[in-house]
């Protein structure tokens, strides 16, 4: 089995921990404006520790950027592990807040996956470079 490059993988856990800090960000905006930055440490955590967990079962490291399984497995395990999480901590799940994150998350951290599978179907030259480099074969001309 080819292995992605480690820059991939930390590219694409980078791009999920920025969707969830997204959300936090966004809830933050609109709901505690006025309180301190701790707040969206507050929101972060548990979706952030959901999003862990789903990294792990998906073994995401292996396909990152994979919108099945990999993205689907890390989307519902960061939503329903952040959503577990919150109700465990006191820190509220409301049916809205539910609804809003389950839609956010979805979009977002499938959402990346798509365009990059987009993109190697707009472009298979750059599919086949990018499957050469992990061979570790040489890229041919460009």
């Amino acid at each position: 089995m080819n292995r992605p490059r480690p820059s991939v993988v930390l590219a694409a856990a980078v791009a999920d921990l920025i969707c969830v800090l997204a959300l936090a960000v966004g809830g933050y905006q609109t709901h505690d404006a006025g309180s301190t930055g701790a707040t969206v440490l507050r929101i972060v955590w548990p979706f952030a520790a959901g999003l862990g967990l789903g990294w792990l079962v998906s073994r995401a490291w292996r396909r990152p950027t994979a919108l099945w399984p990999t993205g689907v497995v890390v989307w519902g395990c960061a939503w329903a592990g952040g959503v577990v999480l919150r109700v465990l901590t006191d820190q509220g799940a409301a049916p809205a807040f539910q609804i809003v994150s389950f839609g956010f998350l979805a979009v977002t951290l499938l959402g990346w996956r798509g365009v990059v599978a987009a993109v190697s179907v707009i472009w298979p030259s750059e599919r086949r470079h990018r499957a050469q480099a992990l061979r570790g074969a040489p890229p041919r001309g460009r």
